[in-house]
């Protein structure tokens, strides 16, 4: 299982059991916070340092993959694009990819661009990163351009609300056919 956007570790948790795990992630400090966090609850990942947009794995390498909180830091729908397609490259046929995203239409965003720069906090300073904020059917849309099957678009299982258009995360669900 190849998990996109790594980040420290703690999305492995759930899959270190029954996966050998990949993970991928374009900044060398959180790949080193990733293997603290392996060591910690004593498992292994082969972690590398790469950009979603150009994997460096052979094409159908995967029969899963996790993607939480990544395509939304890529600027300009191209990006997003050349992103997803390149997920469908290393995925096996019938491989699929679990894909979270922040959703556009959370109230905290409602008067908002759909690209903006959210101030975040480490120890030592305050870090600017780009979002992009997508809707369901946007979301949609750009998946099935990518060329996979949609198989659930829904909000994520904390959400308990009957419009799901508010809720704050986008997950979606799908497949390489």
């Amino acid at each position: 299982m190849l998990n996109l956007g790594c980040a420290h570790g703690p999305d492995f948790l759930p899959f270190r059991q029954s996966f050998e795990l990949y993970g991928v992630d374009f900044s060398a400090e959180m790949l080193k916070l990733a293997r603290k966090y392996c060591r910690k609850f004593n498992f292994t990942v082969n972690l590398t340092a790469a950009d979603v947009r150009c994997l460096p794995y052979p094409d159908e390498t995967f029969n899963r993959a996790i993607s939480v909180a990544t395509y939304h830091h890529l600027k300009g729908k191209e990006e997003r694009l050349k992103a997803l397609q390149e997920l469908r490259r290393v995925l096996k046929p019938g491989g699929e990819a679990f894909i979270t995203v922040w959703n556009r239409w959370q109230p905290r965003f409602w008067f908002r661009r759909k690209e903006i720069v959210v101030p975040w906090r480490t120890k030592a300073k305050i870090l600017h990163r780009d979002y992009y904020l997508f809707s369901y059917d946007e979301l949609e849309k750009l998946a099935k351009e990518a060329g996979f099957e949609i198989l659930k678009l829904c909000p994520e299982s904390s959400y308990h609300f009957p419009i799901k258009f508010f809720s704050r995360n986008i997950c979606l669900l799908v497949r390489k056919a």
